[in-house]
């Protein structure tokens, strides 16, 4: 089963910085958020990725192209331009990386991806957000209950500290828990190929008419994921995630 990453948007909220590279690119603790969610799946044994992208789409084919240039040691000879890669270390990934537009929609988006899917049920998600989801589990929760798509659904974070009371005095107080109120679709989602047929064209947006006929449908069902999750949307969110990474302390980090 492929994965397919919607990488094409320009992250307009994370302007300080998208404006030099596309959002997937922006990088937790030296390598791009794109990579950690790809990591998340390749964890669980799933590591063929249809990278749908847009928006400075070749700042993404160059850096999976080079990757190995990127994290490796290079000895050079400049007398015979001879170029060495040493400790050179890549993951066993077989990437495709799709330009679906520069101003498409995230359905147009799936929809241009689909195609490079075999026909076959596939994984999607967005490029920029990770958790500790059991991809496995997930899998096998959409394949017992037989529709067309399941999303993970999770609990914000809160942008504010809880508080609980007791009289006046504060009984707990928790900083910014992940206790959001109600649910949200956090991505993580598996496909079937009939999903495919709900999306009109390049416009459409995947998460209003699709994904809305597809639950009146009674073919849309919910992963409940109770663990850490975490989009990347704000600058304050990226320096969130760069510390539990570099604390060693970083949920999603199940390779």
């Amino acid at each position: 089963m492929k994965v397919v990453i919607l990488a094409g948007g320009m992250g307009t909220r994370l302007a300080e910085e998208t404006g030099l590279r596309p959002k997937p690119m922006v990088e937790i603790g030296g390598r791009p958020i794109l990579w950690h969610i790809m990591s998340i799946y390749a964890s669980h044994g799933f590591n063929e990725f249809v990278i749908a992208a847009g928006y400075k789409a070749e700042m993404i084919k160059e850096y999976f192209a080079n990757m190995y240039l990127h994290h490796a040691d290079v000895r050079i000879d400049m007398s015979s331009g001879k170029v060495e890669l040493l400790n050179a270390k890549a993951p066993n990934w077989k990437i495709e990386v799709v330009d679906t537009g520069l101003h498409t929609q995230t359905g147009g988006r799936v929809k241009r991806a689909a195609a490079w899917t075999n026909g076959e049920p596939f994984m999607l998600t967005y490029g920029d957000g990770v958790g500790n989801i059991d991809i496995a589990k997930l899998v096998k929760f959409h394949q017992a209950h037989g529709k067309l798509a399941t999303l993970t659904a999770t609990r914000p974070p809160a942008r504010f500290g809880g508080i609980s009371f007791n009289g006046d005095q504060v009984a707990s107080f928790s900083e910014k828990p992940q206790v959001g109120e109600g649910w949200i679709n956090g991505g993580f989602m598996v496909l079937e190929p009939g999903v495919v047929d709900y999306i009109e064209e390049d416009a459409t947006i995947f998460e209003r008419g699709p994904m809305e006929k597809l639950a009146k449908a009674g073919q849309l069902c919910a992963f409940k994921h109770e663990g850490f999750w975490q989009p990347m949307d704000t600058i304050r969110e990226k320096q969130l995630l760069e510390e539990l990474y570099t604390s060693g302390k970083a949920p999603w980090k199940t390779w």
